[in-house]
This record gives structure tokens, sequence and C-alpha cells, in this order.
């Protein structure tokens, strides 16, 4: 079995480019299954072996988030066998995964958005770390992008006079994103105060790329300082973005593209959050609601 995974991991890494993060995480999924079969070859794995595999999942009081993803794994390497001639049958194609419940994204109102970026500058707006917090806040909300996008940005990806930023997205899939003109200020301002000049827009206090953990870091503490609600995080300005473009006319094919989604499926969960926006207004609003 050992030799067929790494065969597989060897495609996903040349033919469908995926990051190590999420190739780290198939390897461990894998190697799970690898283990529960123990030893047993290739051709004898039947849907009755699944069957016993999903089973053991579900004594362990996984999630079922967490159960689909190991399927959803599991069925990404017995397509790759079946393709390759490696098996002649799919053993789990009839082999059904768990519903997920669906949970709306939390996002920010405007108003709130504002307040968080207001609170970045804090008393000294010459200050170069408040230059730079206020800049990431800016580009979040302006862009939409994933936290490990915006890390990744390089200055080579603005292009300060057409107002675009070119993102490399999951699956290292580069997309070109526009940036509103208040975040490319705010960047203009930190760079202009930042002595160190190097490939990286955004810097740690030791001139160094700042990790997604950096930026957590930093959320954290203007969250506090604009008492924002809990539960707030990074990916809440994606959602809030997302959101805001929604509820002031935006069509769900340009927020799609602007997300990087491949699927409108995943950009659909927002149609949720306006149709709620919707019904709140309505029972406000109408004598008989």
């Amino acid at each position: 079995m050992e030799k067929y995974i790494e065969k597989f991991v060897r495609y996903l890494e040349i033919e469908k480019n995926y990051s190590i993060h999420t190739i780290t995480n198939y390897k461990i999924d894998l190697g799970g299954f690898n283990k529960f079969i123990s030893g047993t070859s290739l051709e004898k794995i039947d849907y009755l072996m699944l069957r016993k595999y999903l089973a053991v999942l579900r004594e362990k009081n996984l999630g079922a988030r967490t159960v689909g993803r190991k399927l959803s794994v599991l069925r990404s390497f017995f397509r790759f066998l079946t393709r390759e001639g490696y098996i002649k049958t799919n053993p789990i194609l009839m082999l059904s995964s768990p519903k997920l419940e669906k949970h709306l994204p939390s996002f920010m109102s405007e108003d709130e958005v504002s307040k968080l970026i207001e609170s970045a500058y804090g008393k000294n707006e010459k200050d170069l770390l408040g230059l730079r917090d206020r800049s990431i806040l800016e580009t979040f909300y302006s862009s939409g992008l994933r936290i490990s996008e915006l890390v990744g940005l390089n200055l080579e990806d603005i292009d300060f006079i057409s107002g675009i930023i070119k993102v490399r997205g999951k699956g290292k899939k580069e997309r070109i994103v526009p940036v509103g003109e208040t975040a490319l200020s705010a960047i203009k301002k930190y760079l202009d105060k930042r002595k160190k000049q190097t490939v990286a827009v955004f810097l740690n206090n030791y001139s160094r790329r700042i990790t997604t953990r950096g930026v957590r870091f930093l959320l954290v503490k203007y969250l506090k300082a604009a008492g924002t609600k809990p539960g707030v995080s990074a990916h809440t300005f994606r959602h809030s973005f997302a959101t805001h473009l929604l509820n002031r006319g935006a069509d769900l094919r340009t927020v799609q593209e602007l997300l990087g989604h491949v699927n409108l499926s995943t950009t659909q969960i927002y149609t949720h959050l306006t149709t709620e926006k919707l019904k709140s207004v309505y029972d406000k609003a109408h004598p008989h609601a």
C-alpha cells in the first residue's frame, strides 16, 4: 500500500500542485487508513472493508466534517488508482459520506469593521508597526484574502497604478483581485516608513516576512481595543468582505472569482446571510410580520 500512497502523493505534488499543508493532511489520513487495513493487499480492499473503516471512525466520536474529509481523501486516492489502472473497480463509489450541518459563517457589520480598522493606529500614526497593522487590516477587508494569501504577498504582486494584486491561492492557483484605494494608501504609508526593503510586503518585528500566527496575534490585540464581539477571526474579514459585497448588489459569480472559490456552491453560503438580513428587515418593517 505504501508505494501506491507515494505515487498518489507525487501526483498531488506535480500534477495537482497542492500545497505542502494539504499534502501533509492527505498523508496523515491515508496513513490512518493504511494502519486500519493492516497489510491487506490493494486488490482485497472492498466496499465492506471500507464500511468497517467508516464505523471505526464514527466510534472515535469524530465530527461529521472530519469523517467527511477522511472519506474525501480516500475517494481521491481510489479514483487515482482506478484511473491509473492499479485496480479494476473503485470500491468506494457506493459509500456515502455523513451529512454535514451547514453553519452560517460569522461576519461583522460595516460599522464594526470600520471601528476595528480605526483602532490600529493607536496614539501615534507615525509608528511603523501601527502603519503595518493598519495596512494589513485594510488589505484584509478590501480584498477578502485568506490569511495565508495575505502573508505571502510580495511587492511585485501589487500594481498600485491599476489597483490590483496578484494572489497565490489554494493549490498555488493565481488570481487577480482588485484592492481599494484606502488599502493601497495604507500600504504606501507603511512601505514609505519602512527602512528594510525586502520582497515581502508585510514584515514582523525582526524584518522578516510576518507569519499567519503573527497576524492572528495582532488581530486579537485590536479586537480587544475595538471592543468587538467575541468569535471574530482573520477569516471573519473574508466573510464580511463577501457579505458586504452581496448586500450592496454584487453578483454571486463575481464574489466567487474574488474569493478564489473553485465551486459556486462554496460561495452560495453567503446568500444565506443576505437572506437573513432581508428577513430581519422585513420582520422589523412589515406591520403583519
